[in-house]
């Protein structure tokens, strides 16, 4: 039987009206790391002025109110496009504070350490950690997830649990590719290590998206809409 493909849409425009409540991906859409796209942050802005809500979600492993402070502004997308945003980050700190008191051994840069804001989360050397936390590459500009194959083969020895704070693999940084915490965490769950995903594409941070978009809106959203 052939397989029957969706038609191609150049444009939101033709959909925008079938729905109250638009949930967005942010890094390659409304900006690509350097700059801002303006046709997308024209199409959201004129979705919600008529109307609609729109929720942006990032895999991005900081709290979304400091995305939007830090990286939304300067890269220049306008407020009016977006309704509330909703990160990986905040997915991370939910599940941070799931485990208040664990002891954590943290993977990634120094500014991802928002992240542990307020939460009880003691920092700890790797032989003394309760669990993981992957907010990405120490430096994304040189290294490459096979750096880490000692790191995560002496996790796997302690059999520790892994909280990948971003499920990317790779992202554009500019006309750039990076390596992301995602391919880390890909690489521990290939070796047998346990690992929980925050973000994209797994259903709490679509949950969280749609709390917030009802919450804008002040009513329930129906999920057709």
């Amino acid at each position: 039987m052939p397989v029957v493909l969706p038609p191609f849409i150049a444009h939101f425009a033709p959909l925008a009206g079938n729905y109250d409540v638009a949930l967005c991906d942010v890094w390659g859409v409304v900006h690509n790391g350097v700059v801002a796209a303006p046709d997308a942050c024209d199409a959201l802005t004129r979705f919600r002025e008529r109307g609609g809500t729109v929720v942006l979600i990032t895999n991005a492993p900081r709290p979304g109110e400091r995305v939007a402070r830090t990286i939304l502004d300067r890269l220049g997308v306008p407020p009016a496009a977006y309704d509330g945003i909703i990160s990986s980050g905040d997915v991370t700190r939910a599940l941070i504070a799931a485990r208040a008191g664990a002891r954590v051994f943290h993977i990634g840069p120094e500014r991802d350490l928002p992240l542990f804001d307020g939460l009880a989360a003691p920092m700890a050397p790797l032989e003394r950690a309760d669990y993981v936390v992957c907010s990405g590459l120490l430096d994304d500009t040189v290294e490459t997830p096979r750096d880490y194959e000692d790191l995560v083969a002496r996790m796997r020895a302690r059999a520790l649990p892994m909280v990948c704070a971003n499920p990317d693999v790779v992202v554009e940084r500019g006309d750039t590719l990076v390596y992301c915490a995602g391919a880390i965490a890909d690489l521990y769950a290939a070796a047998g290590g346990e690992v929980v995903y925050a973000g994209k594409p797994y259903r709490p941070i679509y949950e969280q998206a749609l709390r917030l978009a009802e919450a804008a809106r002040g009513q329930r959203v129906e999920h057709h809409r």
